[in-house]
């Protein structure tokens, strides 16, 4: 019987190791690769006439960078040439961990006691999402992060956080206090009037349970607008639990 001769590498597979995406990042280190190597390295194989590399180049073409990437809605992933669901998955898990990277370690050992904290910590939690997010962290005397919840998430015309539900899990953590904060995935940081309303609503509802509403930050691409350090939170508070006049 004749021997089947051995097929020839092709792709990626071809070129001299020291060039190799994989080989590259084991050699030297990942800080050394290019985003457009490291994203092969996830895709591991590319498409008929384009290797992997080509491919992680395109995306990043396509999308303008990987902070493109970890924004984009889901949508946006449909129809790409050798994109199928299993490297999809492997995409968008990678950058979902890179997202968490930059969180704390743990909720018991995650302590926010100023606005300045608040905004760090939400910056990475909010910054870049393709939709509108609100999330409440729920903290107790000390500061600390009892639970960091999901509330509400869609588009900007779409979020309407319950406040029943918000003082219903602050009842649930045994919280003392609660930090508020959602992005605008447009862009703008001052706040809506359905924002400045909802601020004064919670503010009421938390009142009579002894919880305090330490801030509502705003994340934008820019930075984070903060009720507190404008001192709005503090005037809604005022108008919220002033005293009503007695009628004559």
């Amino acid at each position: 019987m004749a021997t089947q001769p051995k097929r020839k590498p092709s792709g990626i597979a071809a070129w001299p190791k020291d060039e190799r995406p994989r080989e590259r990042l084991l050699s030297r280190g990942p800080h050394a690769s290019t985003d457009a190597e490291l994203l092969s390295i996830l895709l591991r194989i590319g498409v008929q006439g384009k290797s992997a590399l080509e491919l992680g180049r395109e995306l990043l073409e396509r999308f303008g960078s990987v902070q493109g990437m970890m924004s984009a809605p889901l949508s946006a992933w449909d129809d790409i040439k050798g994109i199928g669901k299993a490297k999809r998955a492997q995409l968008l898990a990678a950058l979902e961990l890179g997202r968490r990277a930059a969180l704390p370690v743990g909720r018991d050992k995650t302590f926010i006691k100023s606005a300045q904290q608040a905004a760090k910590y939400f910056a990475a939690r909010l910054g870049g999402l393709p939709d509108e997010h609100f999330r409440v962290a729920y903290l107790n005397r000390q500061g600390r992060l009892l639970e960091d919840a999901l509330i509400a998430e869609g588009t900007v015309d779409t979020v309407h956080p319950p406040i029943r539900s918000i003082v219903a899990r602050a009842l649930q953590t045994n919280a003392s206090a609660l930090i508020v904060a959602h992005n605008h995935p447009s862009g703008a940081a001052e706040p809506s009037d359905s924002d400045t309303t909802l601020t004064r609503d919670l503010i009421a509802a938390c009142h009579p349970i002894g919880v305090k509403v330490l801030e509502h930050l705003i994340v934008t691409t820019d930075g984070c607008y903060s009720f507190a350090d404008t001192g709005l939170l503090d005037e809604l508070g005022m108008e919220t639990l002033a005293p009503i006049p007695a009628k004559r």
